[in-house]
């Protein structure tokens, strides 16, 4: 399961398919607001390039 599901942000524990179902479901567009969902990115900020891939793949472009 942890290969298929990683941890993302290990600070705060929140696994790939939680960030990714917080940009489906809440239309989430920016970093800012993936961290405002679901805390993923707001401690070291260590996963922020990887939420950003995240976004880029779902959403197709990405709001700075």
């Amino acid at each position: 399961m942890t290969e298929k599901d990683p941890v993302v942000c290990t600070c705060n524990e929140i696994r790939q398919s939680d960030i990714e179902k917080a940009i489906r479901e809440k239309g989430l567009k920016t970093i800012e607001e993936v961290g405002n969902e679901t805390t993923a990115g707001t401690m070291c900020g260590g996963c922020v390039d990887e939420i950003y891939l995240m976004l880029e793949k779902i959403n197709g472009n990405v709001d700075l």
